[in-house]
């Protein structure tokens, strides 16, 4: 039997976790739906609703960009950007 540090393509627990965690933390571009910076990084979920966006289970958050979003609800882009990747680059850490 094949140990877990034996099997092919196994990367060791240290390593997966360090995957996680850099694949959680990204950095918003123009394609970035708020759906997906929501499901990347549920501390944004709390940044959104600081706004007053009601974007948490809104079947259009899968389609809006971050810019889309602002202009919706009109908000300063750039200060719900900075928000936003402040959350990312925080991590999942409340």
């Amino acid at each position: 039997m094949l140990q877990n540090n034996e099997r092919p393509g196994w990367l060791g627990q240290d390593a997966g976790l360090q995957m996680r965690a850099n694949a959680m933390k990204h950095k918003l571009n123009d394609d970035t739906t708020m759906d997906g910076i929501m499901r990347q990084t549920p501390a944004a979920i709390r940044v959104v609703l600081q706004y007053g966006m009601l974007c948490v289970g809104c079947p259009i958050a899968t389609f809006h960009t971050v810019s889309e979003a602002a202009h919706e609800h009109e908000l300063d882009e750039d200060r719900l950007r900075r928000d936003l990747q402040a959350a990312i680059d925080a991590g999942n850490v409340d």
